[in-house]
């Protein structure tokens, strides 16, 4: 089991994140490419960042299932938003997958930056996870 927490010598996180996961020495990692707001046809999902970020968790989703593993098994959440402006909704779409995904509010270990853009100025979010999956 994947154990997530915060020292009480850090400041408290200002988001939907723990401080530090660990992985036990029975798990092996796996780490999941950067994941973008595109359906499974490869249309994008929408132009804003709510609606890629929602699909970008769904895709995630997938990924676990292709892995063999379930979001309580997310070790650290890494995101890129292009752009500040795309803040407010892609919080609003981790905030809809992580209040699913951990309702008893147990984040995994999570990075966030702002960047002037992406791979193709369409997409607004990309994601990449780390997932721990038992042997």
């Amino acid at each position: 089991m994947i154990r997530r927490w915060n020292p009480e010598t850090l400041a408290a996180p200002i988001g939907l994140y723990s401080h530090l996961s660990h992985v036990p020495a029975d798990h092996e990692l796996v780490v999941v490419s950067g994941q973008v707001g595109v359906l499974p046809d490869g249309s994008l999902a929408g132009e804003d960042a709510e609606s890629q970020t929602r699909a970008v968790f769904a895709n995630i989703e997938r990924a676990f299932r292709a892995a063999g593993a379930g979001p309580d098994q997310l070790v650290k959440v890494f995101s890129m938003v292009a752009g500040a402006e795309n803040l407010a909704g892609f919080r609003a779409g981790v905030r809809e997958a992580f209040t699913r995904w951990f309702p008893g509010g147990d984040w995994p270990a999570q990075s966030l930056i702002v960047v002037s853009a992406l791979a193709r100025p369409e997409i607004l979010v990309e994601v990449e996870v780390m997932i721990a999956v038992p042997r």
